[in-house]
């Protein structure tokens, strides 16, 4: 029987290990290509793993050749920046979606959740036209304009403040807290775990976004990242070495800020302030 459900592990655990192994395989291609010295080739067939010889020259001389630190400090800030307003303006349009009731507040919610279906292509131009009219091109503001809010975001804390206990946000009603109040000491830190979730999804969007910089960033001291990388690819086509090392360099702190926040993500007892 023991060997039967250790069978039945392997068989159910085997495609799950084969799907781990072909989705890691990029970065670790990735990586070792970074690692490999001038004098490996790193087209030969069959293809060579790991590298015989491995070095961090390729990391300085990307490095010292381009301004990677401007680039990941503008990518930082950015990204940051708009988590943080994001979560903000998110938040506060989910808490009356979610807990105060008001005429067509289900049909607001449904216009609002319909938008994820747009794709941003069509409501770039118009998009790009009103930052420039704004006076926000070539800015920092200009790249985390879009990302101000997001229709999924509104959608994830709407979900998260509705399975909030309805005692908590009484009690402290009747405690004389105002509605912001009951928003920020009751309900926010309720949903922590939404919105380290959501704050994920848009550090991680906005670190990688490419097209929207593109558009709005002419000034290359305001480049991010994906702008750097892009460029450090165009200067050095012919030194695929250099191109991993840089691409390296801009996937690694979304790789560390997973690693520090998986532990939040964790479903909290939001009953459990409230007795019985």
């Amino acid at each position: 029987m023991t060997n039967l459900k250790i069978q039945n592990r392997l068989l159910m655990y085997m495609p799950l290990v084969v799907i781990a192994i072909l989705t890691l395989f990029p970065l670790f291609w990735l990586i070792s290509t970074a690692l490999k010295s001038s004098t490996e080739n790193i087209f030969q067939f069959p293809p060579q793993l790991l590298p015989s010889q491995p070095t961090i020259e390729n990391f300085i001389n990307v490095w010292q050749t381009n301004p990677f630190g401007q680039y990941l400090f503008n990518s930082t800030l950015v990204a940051v920046l708009t988590v943080c307003l994001n979560l903000i303006f998110c938040a506060l349009a989910a808490y009356p979606l979610a807990r105060l009731s008001f005429p067509g507040r289900d049909w607001i919610f449904l216009a609002i959740v319909s938008t994820i279906m747009i794709p941003f292509q069509i409501v770039m131009i118009p998009l790009y036209i009103l930052t420039v009219q704004l006076g926000l091109r070539n800015t920092y503001l200009g790249m985390i304009f879009p990302s101000l809010a997001s229709a999924f975001g509104i959608f994830l804390l709407r979900q998260a403040f509705m399975s909030v206990p309805k005692e908590m946000e009484e009690a402290a009603r009747m405690d004389g807290c105002s509605e912001l109040g009951i928003w920020w000491f009751v309900m926010l830190p309720a949903i922590r775990p939404a919105l380290v979730t959501l704050s994920i999804f848009v550090f991680i969007g906005s670190w990688s976004d490419f097209l929207w910089p593109l558009i709005v960033i002419q000034d290359e001291n305001l480049y991010t990242l994906p702008l750097g990388v892009a460029k450090l690819a165009g200067t050095f086509s012919l030194n695929w070495r250099l191109v991993a090392a840089g691409s390296v360099i801009s996937i690694a702190p979304v790789l560390l800020l997973f690693l520090f926040l998986q532990r939040y993500i964790v479903p909290t007892e939001t009953g459990s302030g409230v007795k019985g």
